[in-house]
């Protein structure tokens, strides 16, 4: 039998070592797939100044087929950090289309793979499409109530309803049906998306998150918090959908009666004003921090310091510090988003349905006055350390070699009957 490695090319736009968020799902994806296949992987040109000098230190991953393309910068003066990535993201992708079909021509690779951005509404290569052409993990089809949009500024409102107007238009989205049609395998967040996927290619839909948890963390509990007070944790970019005000206005309740308690938002973002006017509002300015955006270092060690990690986004996001807290043996309060929530019961976490704002609200505050209890905290924490083993990236890319490999297998067969 030949064991011989599947070729494949990865689109991965976002993908660097020593980030979270997307970034570094794209980086966690890569060096995984690494072991089970050949990759060429196409990323930006502002990435290979930390890929090529960690490759250098790790000759285990030297196989890996990097590929580089950026605008010039000339040509890209209006993109800064997230602003103008949307329309950036999507010239780029008809830049390096050529490339992707000089390079799968040229080594004879069979499967795309197109990984990051996991946007559905987001352009692909046209010519990855034609090819065995594996999607996702993918969403983008998750909105927010009008009941919590309303309490945003006017901007993240403004967001909030072309989102659900997007969402209203599927039928009419020419490129997000062609991409359905194309696709030959669609990893889905969440169950949101899965379900908005045309009918007639449903079967080929698969629900599979795009995060994992690191079997070592960069920081070991022993680091943790030993003061009295209890440390709540919440991290993300400070959008207004990832549902920080929730999280702020749920704290404050429980912080009425029990004065020890403190909470740490980390991140920064366009709704950072916003949410110091409700802290402000409710008196809470002793008892709550803003850090900004921290080094990867920093924020294990904040990580490590906490004693509960609230993720309280409303839609598929902000689910690498969920996977890391269960790395870490720290309890996890979350809203259900039917994506990433699934790996997480409630023997081990605190998984709230997202209902109405109050409702939504209460449970918050119901699940953070719970884990005020020492034992409690102990008891969830242990738990989710212990059921962290089975969601590793070696698990999740072992789950994702034999999908693929069964995917592979049905699609060579059909296309040998046709011969």
């Amino acid at each position: 039998m030949s064991t011989e490695k599947t070729k494949i090319f990865v689109s991965a736009y976002a993908c660097e070592p020593g980030l979270g968020s997307e970034i570094g799902v794209g980086w966690h994806w890569v060096l995984e797939m690494s072991k089970h296949f050949e990759l060429w992987v196409l990323t930006r040109e502002s990435n290979r100044g930390t890929i090529e000098p960690w490759i250098a230190l790790h000759h285990e991953f030297s196989g890996i087929h990097f590929l580089y393309f950026d605008l010039p910068k000339w040509a890209r003066f209006w993109k800064k950090g997230m602003r103008g990535v949307r329309t950036y993201y999507n010239i780029w992708q008809l830049c390096t289309n050529r490339i992707v079909k000089r390079t799968m021509r040229k080594n004879d690779i069979k499967v795309f793979h197109h990984l990051t951005y996991g946007n559905v509404l987001w352009k692909v290569s046209s010519y990855g499409q034609k090819q065995f052409f594996v999607w996702g993990p993918v969403g983008g089809l998750e909105t927010i109530p009008a009941e919590y949009s309303s309490q945003y500024a006017r901007k993240s409102r403004l967001i909030e309803w072309v989102r659900r107007m997007a969402v209203k238009a599927l039928p009419l989205n020419f490129g997000f049906k062609k991409r359905c049609r194309c696709a030959d395998l669609i990893l889905c967040k969440t169950e949101i998306t899965r379900d908005l996927i045309p009918a007639r290619h449903r079967a080929k839909a698969v629900l599979f998150t795009d995060v994992a948890v690191e079997q070592q963390p960069k920081v070991t509990t022993a680091s943790g918090n030993n003061s009295d007070r209890v440390e709540f944790i919440t991290v993300g970019r400070l959008d207004a959908w990832r549902g920080f005000d929730l999280v702020i206005e749920s704290f404050a309740r429980v912080a009425k009666t029990h004065k020890k308690i403190h909470l740490t938002i980390v991140g920064k973002g366009a709704d950072k004003e916003r949410l110091k006017g409700i802290i402000n509002k409710l008196g809470l300015q002793e008892q709550v921090t803003f850090t900004g955006k921290v080094a990867m270092d920093e924020y294990y060690r904040l990580l490590a310091a906490s004693d509960v990690v609230v993720n309280a986004s409303l839609k598929e996001g902000a689910v690498t510090v969920s996977f890391d807290s269960m790395a870490m043996g720290k309890p996890l309060i979350c809203l259900d988003t039917t994506g990433y929530t699934r790996y997480f019961s409630n023997e081990y976490a605190i998984v709230i349905p997202r209902t109405g704002r109050e409702e939504v609200i209460d449970n918050l505050a119901a699940a953070m006055e719970r884990m005020t209890n020492a034992d409690e905290r102990k008891s969830i924490g242990e738990k989710a350390k212990n059921a962290g083993a089975q969601f590793t990236w070696a698990a999740r890319c072992e789950e994702f070699k034999e999908l693929l490999k069964s995917k592979l297998y049905i699609y060579n067969y059909a296309k040998n009957e046709k011969l």
